[in-house]
């Protein structure tokens, strides 16, 4: 109940009254009681003064008195209103100066029975008793005199009643007052309290709205006290904090995209091991699914390249390699560390290319130097046969050795050429030269070419063309190049007396040429490879009839450049079919 600011405001409102009354009220109680006190005893001072009249008539006898008592009597009557004696709340009382016996007075039923007090105690020794008791109930003063040869005592005695009924009046009054004061003092609280709460609300609600999210509505500043500059701030807070988290958001944005679409594999783990966070590539490269707070964890992907404790404890980072599938993977893993937590964080690096370029470059290498190697041996040889028998060989055979050492020289040549040609390409030094041109003519300029050639070995040449074909817009010299590469190819690996086809059409903005035998065909583990440079199926039968393994490549790179394909068709039976596709308005971007 008293959570409530509006209860607590009231609560203090009347804790406030009341105790503003009680202090008053006790004040006001005190200050009346001891107000009277002091006017009594100021009062009696004055009248039983020695100087004063009252004290003379009082002690001076006329003459012979017959009753002294009598005439006391007399003066004290005479000077009730100066001593305030009413019969009802003050008396005197005539008593006997040696035994304070009741001799008479102005209350005739209560003196017989007074009590013996400290001041009557102090004028039975013959001294002014005046002392004030504030816990008594009574106010009183003992004056000791002689008359008449004889000691008497007046006795003044107040019993408060006066003091009582102000005090009553005035507790009635304060509780009058402290009624009235609550109720105003409610009023008001909650007044005051809707005044300062209802700006308190709206900044909760506000409040409540923000940490829901919604930074759309602004508080309105209604006053430019302290709430109000409370308020403004607040909503320039709520500004800041939207700015702030639209950052926040931005960044993490940011980072979800590249966390999700980079061709490195992230997997991060928590210290006790399990996947906190992890990209699809991971998932592609290691062959399996990685769900985040799964039964999968580092020890199941990644515990037998190093344990989780040691990469916890390495200040900076561990690398290894490992295989899955066929694929080779580079790992990275380091540890990393946040406010009360941490855990370590692998990198997976796709190198199967990277290692196949590798091998590629070292077969390269190892290619062009066995290629070369060959020719230059067997020239050696032969031009170190004719210098050691100069003029003592035949003519006939110095023919034959320089016939050999001219055709090793244009094999080289041959090598030579097709490995600066490759080289333009690799570096984009090769441009194209583009230009319309009849597909159908130079296909026709291909048979014609290889027709004696393929009759010296007994094949069969058959040229199928569709109707029509169109004009296409590329390097004739170059797509020449290609298509003698391919029928040769035909030529030189079918078996004499075979067959081949040479075909062309077209599809949609495509031409498409294919080049088909009977021979001794490509073997499935091969067909992948075919385009690969200095890549041989049958390495001896390739050297016998003057392959190098560059005319596929080169080819293939011919193509590319054009935006077309060349690829190997698959099909029934023996020997091998490749096909060529062109688009007939050339490459979007010619180079």
């Amino acid at each position: 109940m008293f959570r409530s600011l509006h209860m607590k405001l009231v609560l203090i409102m009347v804790l406030l009254i009341v105790s503003l009354m009680t202090v008053v009220g006790a004040f006001l109680i005190n200050s009346v009681a001891g107000f009277y006190t002091r006017e009594f005893y100021s009062q009696m001072a004055d009248v039983f003064n020695e100087d004063q009249s009252l004290y003379r008539d009082l002690s001076e006898s006329t003459g012979e008195e017959e009753d002294s008592v009598a005439m006391i009597r007399d003066v004290l009557r005479g000077y009730a209103g100066a001593l305030g004696i009413d019969s009802r709340t003050r008396n005197y009382y005539i008593l006997d100066g040696e035994t304070a016996r009741y001799l008479g007075g102005s209350d005739d039923e209560n003196g017989p029975t007074l009590e013996i007090t400290p001041n009557l105690t102090a004028a039975l020794a013959g001294q002014y008793g005046s002392r004030s008791d504030p816990s008594a109930d009574y106010m009183d003063v003992a004056l000791p005199l002689e008359r008449g040869g004889e000691s008497y005592i007046i006795y003044i005695r107040d019993n408060r009643q006066t003091v009582q009924l102000l005090n009553a009046q005035l507790f009635t009054l304060i509780v009058e007052a402290l009624f009235f004061g609550l109720v105003i003092s409610v009023l008001l609280s909650f007044l005051l309290s809707k005044t300062m709460i209802n700006p308190i609300e709206k900044l909760t609600a506000g409040a409540r709205r923000v940490a829901a999210g919604d930074f759309s509505s602004k508080l309105e500043v209604a006053s430019r006290d302290e709430i109000g500059v409370l308020t403004g701030t607040f909503n320039e807070m709520a500004r800041q904090l939207q700015d702030t988290i639209r950052e926040v958001e931005n960044e993490r944005n940011k980072l979800g995209t590249l966390f999700l679409y980079m061709t490195d594999g992230v997997v991060a783990f928590s210290r006790d091991g399990a996947v906190i966070h992890s990209n699809p590539a991971a998932e592609e490269m290691l062959g399996r699914s990685i769900p985040i707070g799964g039964e999968v964890g580092y020890t199941d992907l990644f515990g037998d390249v190093a344990p989780l404790e040691e990469v916890l404890g390495v200040e900076g980072s561990l690398s290894a390699e490992r295989q899955a599938g066929e694929r080779s993977l580079e790992l990275l893993l380091a540890p990393f560390s946040g406010e009360g937590q941490g855990g370590v964080l692998v990198v997976v690096h796709d190198v199967t290319e990277q290692r196949k370029t590798e091998e590629m470059r070292r077969e390269f290498v190892a290619n062009v130097s066995h290629e070369l190697r060959t020719p230059l041996t067997n020239i050696r040889s032969y031009a170190e046969t004719l210098a050691d028998s100069a003029g003592s060989l035949p003519p006939e055979t110095e023919k034959n050795f320089l016939g050999v050492i001219l055709n090793e020289s244009d094999r080289m040549t041959h090598i030579v050429q097709d490995l600066l040609t490759l080289s333009r390409f690799d570096s984009g030094r090769s441009e194209l030269r583009l230009a319309p041109f009849s597909f159908e003519a130079a296909i026709r300029d291909i048979y014609n070419a290889n027709l004696m050639e393929a009759q010296r070995h007994g094949h069969t040449v058959r040229l199928e063309l569709e109707p029509g074909l169109p004009q296409i817009v590329g390097d004739r010299e170059r797509i020449l190049q290609v298509m003698m590469n391919v029928v040769s190819n035909a030529i030189k690996y079918t078996p004499d007396g075979g067959q081949i086809l040479l075909s062309a059409g077209r599809t949609g903005e495509r031409v498409w040429m294919e080049v088909a035998d009977n021979g001794i065909g490509i073997p499935k583990a091969d067909r992948g490879r075919i385009f690969e440079r200095f890549y041989r199926v049958d390495k001896a039968r390739s050297r016998e009839s003057g392959g190098t393994g560059l005319g596929l490549s080169i080819a293939k790179e011919i193509i590319d450049r054009h935006q077309g394909t060349i690829a190997l068709v698959d099909r029934e039976g023996p020997g091998t079919t490749i096909r060529i596709e062109l688009n007939i308005g050339g490459p979007d971007h010619g180079t």
